[in-house]
């Protein structure tokens, strides 16, 4: 029997959580000779939570409640530290709570954990459901980060970890700011499945273009190394093609690559490690539902 555990950050959003969790009772009674747990963890809402109880298929619901608010990313990485110094599983999944991460994809996560035992799965985004402003933007994210970095991230939070690597995550810094940018740096191989990004259930969706802007930098900070190296690499080409640009465009261009390089900077002290270490200080309780 092998033992997963599902790990859901929510803020207010319990109405959402409480569907959520309906649905993942319906899509795992139908997955074979494995265990579930949930771990939903509360990111200091200001509204009450509604009285949630462990739905049939699900072995143990747990929810811990933060004293301050730390946001979605921060709320993940605490949740990987926390459950490190667990052995009570084999694998964890990690998803949003309010339906955008599909909870129908759960048996594919689990059947390719479960094809190798020995590497984690991402959720690749083959489909989004954002308007075509964001999707564009997106894309761009994508190409700019691959272009600076030399990585290709196409997946988010959604994902299934196997324990070693959970291990592996929870002492990486730059967790604390990006989990998809941390993955992509620190577990290879990885194993992927299809994934098509759904609606929210109630209310309209929280990525907004500014929440994408600081999301894209901090993935891109984590590989900050790498970034100001390929900078550098593009301030010289510019400096030999100024004559072709002319001096309007070159100065344009270059005034923009500094100022990218320099967000870059700022956002790589989101990577705060004693902040980290020290994240289960900031638990109020934990309760057993």
């Amino acid at each position: 029997m092998k033992k997963f555990k599902i790990l859901i950050p929510v803020y207010n959003d319990w109405e959402s959580l409480v569907k959520l969790l309906e649905e993942i009772n319906k899509i795992i009674k139908d997955i074979k000779n494995v265990e579930f747990d949930c771990i939903v963890i509360n990111d200091a809402s200001n509204i009450k939570p509604p009285k949630l109880k462990s739905p049939q298929n699900i072995k143990k619901l747990q929810l811990i409640n933060m004293k301050q608010n730390r946001g979605h990313a921060r709320c993940n990485a605490f949740g990987i530290r926390y459950l490190s110094k667990q052995d009570d599983f084999d694998h964890l999944i990690i998803m949003d709570g309010d339906g955008e991460d599909r909870p129908e994809e759960i048996k594919y996560l689990v059947n390719k954990a479960l094809e190798d035992k020995k590497l984690s799965v991402v959720a690749k985004r083959v489909k989004r459901s954002e308007g075509p402003l964001f999707q564009a933007l997106y894309h761009f994210h994508k190409l700019i980060t691959l272009v600076f970095t030399g990585k290709n991230i196409n997946f988010g939070n959604y994902s299934c970890l196997t324990k070693e690597d959970v291990i592996t995550l929870s002492k990486q810094e730059s967790l604390w700011s990006s989990f998809s940018g941390t993955v992509k740096k620190s577990l290879y191989p990885l194993n992927t499945i299809n994934s098509i990004r759904g609606k929210r259930y109630f209310g309209p969706s929280k990525m907004s273009i500014i929440h994408l802007i600081i999301h894209s930098f901090s993935i891109i900070a984590v590989f900050k190394t790498q970034v100001f190296s390929r900078g550098l690499l593009v301030g010289i080409i510019l400096f030999l093609f100024k004559e072709m640009l002319g001096s309007i465009l070159f100065f344009v261009i270059l005034g923009l690559l500094i100022i990218f390089l320099f967000l870059i900077y700022l956002n790589s002290f989101r990577e705060n490690i004693e902040d980290f270490l020290k994240s289960e200080d900031n638990v109020d309780n934990i309760k057993i539902l």
